[in-house]
């Protein structure tokens, strides 16, 4: 089988084409899901009712954007319908696609990490592809030219600090680790003091994947995001959740209880390719008010790209090919 790391990474332009069509298949299952029932809508319906509204917000909610989100960009469509008087049922599929754009905006999606000196805090509960998502960025960035080192904050599963230690050979990058069962915050405080005397750009910390407790959650990261103020106050410091796209409304309820736990600045969003209920990434990226700053549609590295929300939104209406 081949690794992460026998991909070419490709030029900007042409990674960004190459992924687009990635994302297109990827959202193969939710666009038979959601969109193929829109597109029956517009065909099967002769005039604009009630009747064709209520089902295409069934048929977002079917593909997990959410009742509540469903009516407000119904009611946002049925606004539009009437402003630029539309008629015929298959002429509102431009205006529903501009409806779904329109709630996905959250202003400004930065990416200060990949410009200055920084500490990224990777959380999320265990099977989402957490640790994954830590080795993938840590490749990324080392092949954006970066002096990258990852910490193995998750001490209480062993197999964690093994996959990272695997992408830290192949990628060329850092690992700092302690025993099973060491405290996630000195492992931090090593890694803090490596990352300093090598003079790294960026510092990725994986953390343990587990929610059963929010305050034992609170309290460690809080131990760690100390550790940061007082050792390396000049880092600016990201915190990416992670949350498995198959889930569906499970994400969305793991991103507010996430959020009520830790300072999250953005969320990355992986198995896209494997579900039905990609809808999800619109709901997250509304609801939250937190950007979604990448999405995964696959297993390779090129598959964890930066998230657009209009080219996922063209994606999900393409036809596929």
């Amino acid at each position: 089988m081949a690794s992460y790391f026998d991909i070419k990474i490709e030029e900007p332009e042409e990674e960004k084409k190459g992924f687009f069509g990635r994302l297109v298949k990827g959202l193969g299952k939710t666009r038979q899901n959601i969109v193929a029932g829109f597109d029956n809508v517009f065909g099967e319906y002769e005039e604009i009712d009630d009747d064709f509204f209520e089902e295409l917000e069934d048929y977002m909610v079917m593909g997990d954007i959410g009742s509540q989100l469903a009516e407000q960009i119904i009611e946002d469509l049925r606004w539009k319908i009437e402003d630029e008087k539309i008629h015929r049922p298959r002429d509102v599929r431009k205006l529903l696609m501009n409806c779904m754009k329109a709630h996905m905006r959250v202003g400004q999606t930065d990416y200060r990490f990949e410009n200055e000196k920084s500490v990224i805090f990777v959380i999320g509960v265990n099977g989402t592809g957490k640790t994954t998502t830590v080795g993938k960025l840590a490749a990324k960035l080392k092949a954006q030219g970066k002096k990258v080192i990852m910490a193995a904050a998750d001490t209480f599963r062993a197999a964690a600090t093994e996959q990272l230690r695997t992408w830290s050979e192949r990628a060329g990058v850092e690992l700092i680790a302690g025993a099973e069962g060491t405290d996630p915050a000195s492992v931090v405080y090593d890694a803090v003091s490596a990352a300093k005397a090598r003079n790294a750009d960026v510092l990725i910390v994986d953390t343990a994947g587990r929610l059963h407790n929010k305050k034992n959650l609170m309290n460690e990261l809080h131990k760690m995001y100390t550790i940061i103020e007082k050792e390396y106050s000049d880092a600016y410091l990201e915190t990416l959740l992670v949350l498995d796209g198959t889930t569906g409304q499970n994400a969305l309820s793991q991103a507010k209880e996430f959020s009520e736990a830790a300072n999250v600045t953005g969320i990355v969003l992986t198995k896209l390719d494997g579900t039905a209920k990609g809808g999800i990434a619109i709901a997250i990226q509304s609801q939250m008010n937190v950007p979604v700053k990448y999405i995964g549609v696959g297993e390779s590295l090129e598959d964890l790209q930066k998230f657009d929300p209009n080219a996922f939104v063209d994606a999900l209406f393409s036809d596929g090919k």
